[in-house]
């Protein structure tokens, strides 16, 4: 199969992945010369938003391992460009690269507020707990033009709908009029990922996303605004930034939050080449090893979807990993366990012209 030459660095600047390699579902890409010898200077990679007006917004999934049944995605691709990203597969289906194209070619859903309000107001629905931001986050970049993060939590604020919210992005600060009434109702809680206290390495891993020491500012902005954030420790690298796990904990809790959690770093698919491409160019002493500890937790494998153990793997490494957790959790008190989100609040919001209770 044919694929891509390597791309120029310099057109790739502040990305994540460092190739386009078609997807699963493609056959093939390639360039060719046009037969005139002549030196060509290739703009650097811009992002690019196409639109997509979607017939249904709420996506509900089975998996026995996930807290949640439900999700809401405003935005298919990032423009933070985490390496690691466990959802650059699911750009395939669009016939996109999960490399590039999926930091750069990203898809938006501006009708998706008025899609949620007809969804939620079916008789057939039944509320649980929507989860926004668990394939692409939702307050990445583009939100800031968009908005489509922030027109549905105005529907689910209407609707007293619970919500809970992971992101790395600094533009939830902007919701805090919609977030803290609906925290003081029981209505909302928050995620903020953590994957390094370095600097440098973050930029490296997550070209578009805010630094470490603005994240934490968030999670204290939004604990002083009265919203339970629970400090995600995700993904937790071996050999890059495991050792991190405590410091990662203790930040977060001392920055405001409540509760925390971990995932080991997960490479489904397209993403396993990507990573080791990525590992070549920036972390070659220590590719090996860090391949090496990934694949004792997977039987060998790169990676193993298997359900309860796709998120941890297995073995003596990732049971000494979790200890750690459990321990550090313990000595911060983050592991109180969270009260459930509000469900009894759900209803239809009043509308100009309804006719007045009586009682």
């Amino acid at each position: 199969m044919s694929t891509e030459l390597p791309i120029d660095p310099a057109r790739r600047r502040a990305r994540g992945a460092a190739s386009n390699a078609p997807g699963r579902f493609e056959p093939g890409r390639s360039r060719e010369p046009d037969g005139w010898d002549l030196p060509e200077e290739l703009p650097s990679l811009r992002t690019e938003v196409r639109i997509e007006v979607p017939r249904s917004v709420i996506t509900y999934n089975r998996s026995p391992d996930l807290p949640f049944d439900r999700s809401i995605n405003p935005y298919r691709g990032c423009e933070h460009g985490c390496i690691y990203c466990f959802a650059r597969p699911s750009h395939a289906y669009l016939g996109l690269s999960p490399g590039l194209d999926f930091e750069t070619r990203l898809i938006a859903r501006p009708e998706a507020a008025r899609v949620l309000e007809r969804e939620l107001g079916s008789k057939a629905y039944r509320v649980a707990p929507i989860a926004i931001g668990t394939n692409t986050d939702p307050y990445q970049p583009l939100e800031r033009d968009m908005g489509i993060a922030r027109a549905c939590l105005e529907v689910l604020a209407e609707w007293g709908h619970p919500v809970a919210i992971v992101t790395k992005g600094t533009l939830i600060e902007r919701d805090l009029d919609i977030l803290a009434p609906m925290a003081a109702r029981g209505l909302v809680r928050v995620g903020i990922s953590l994957t390094t206290l370095d600097a440098g390495l973050a930029r490296r891993m997550e070209p578009r996303a805010p630094a470490p020491a603005r994240r934490l500012a968030v999670i204290r902005r939004l604990s002083e605004a009265g919203i339970p954030v629970r400090v995600m420790a995700s993904p937790l690298v071996p050999g890059l930034t495991d050792h991190e796990l405590e410091a990662l904990l203790a930040a977060g809790q001392e920055a405001g939050a409540v509760a925390a959690s971990w995932i080991m770093l997960r490479l489904p698919r397209e993403v396993s080449a990507l990573w080791q491409e990525w590992l070549a160019e920036h972390a070659p002493g220590k590719a090996a090893r860090i391949m090496a500890r990934l694949r004792e937790m997977h039987g060998g494998k790169d990676y193993d979807p298997r359900w309860g153990h796709r998120m941890r793997g297995e073995g003596e490494y990732a049971e000494m990993v979790g200890r750690r957790f459990r321990a550090a959790v313990r000595r911060l008190g983050l592991d109180a366990p969270s009260p459930p989100l509000r469900c009894d609040l759900f209803g239809p919001p009043a509308r100009p012209g309804d006719q007045l209770s009586l009682f």
